[in-house]
């Protein structure tokens, strides 16, 4: 996608966006066979759900209907959340990411994974899990200390809910 269409329409998407108290994570327009794929990522403090992506969609092609952003060829739409497998790049989505086990990748090599205790604007209190039957250890770690971050998926994690029940 040419710098000039992501920037028209990440300007025309993204107060529809946030008039709806989401954040525009992510614009990818690829080729599907024959059209075009655009699809539209968004994320909130709260998660996102199908109603709301659904509600969106709605709105965004009414929109992309009115303007010549998309040319006149085909596309096909997708309006949708990041998913659990998302990079973590924004201090936002570390905040989002607060309770949850997350593998980093570090900026002077090394892997560490740890759960996420607290985030401020320097960095993040973290939880690193004992092992063999050894206790839990706190650490502090910078942003600039990270060269990447993905949230580890947990199957058998109690959600927020059950835990402060």
């Amino acid at each position: 996608m040419s710098t000039t269409q992501s920037d028209r329409l990440r300007g025309l998407l993204e107060p529809l966006v946030a008039a709806k108290g989401l954040d525009l994570e992510d614009i990818e327009l690829s080729k599907a066979g024959k059209r075009r794929m655009l699809r539209i990522i968004v994320d909130s403090d709260e998660g996102v759900d199908l109603d709301e992506c659904a509600e969106l969609s709605r709105e965004i092609s009414d929109r992309l209907d009115e303007s010549d952003v998309m040319g006149e060829d085909e596309y096909n739409l997708e309006v949708s959340s990041p998913g659990a497998d998302r990079p973590l790049s924004e201090h936002r989505h570390y905040v989002r990411a607060t309770g949850r086990l997350v593998k980093f990748h570090l900026a002077e090599g090394g892997e560490l994974i740890a759960r996420i205790l607290g985030v401020d604007d320097e960095g993040m209190d973290l939880e690193v899990p004992g092992v063999k039957g050894r206790k839990a250890t706190a650490r502090r770690i910078a942003f600039t200390d990270v060269a990447k971050a993905r949230v580890e998926i947990e199957f058998s994690r109690k959600d927020k809910k059950e835990e402060e029940a």
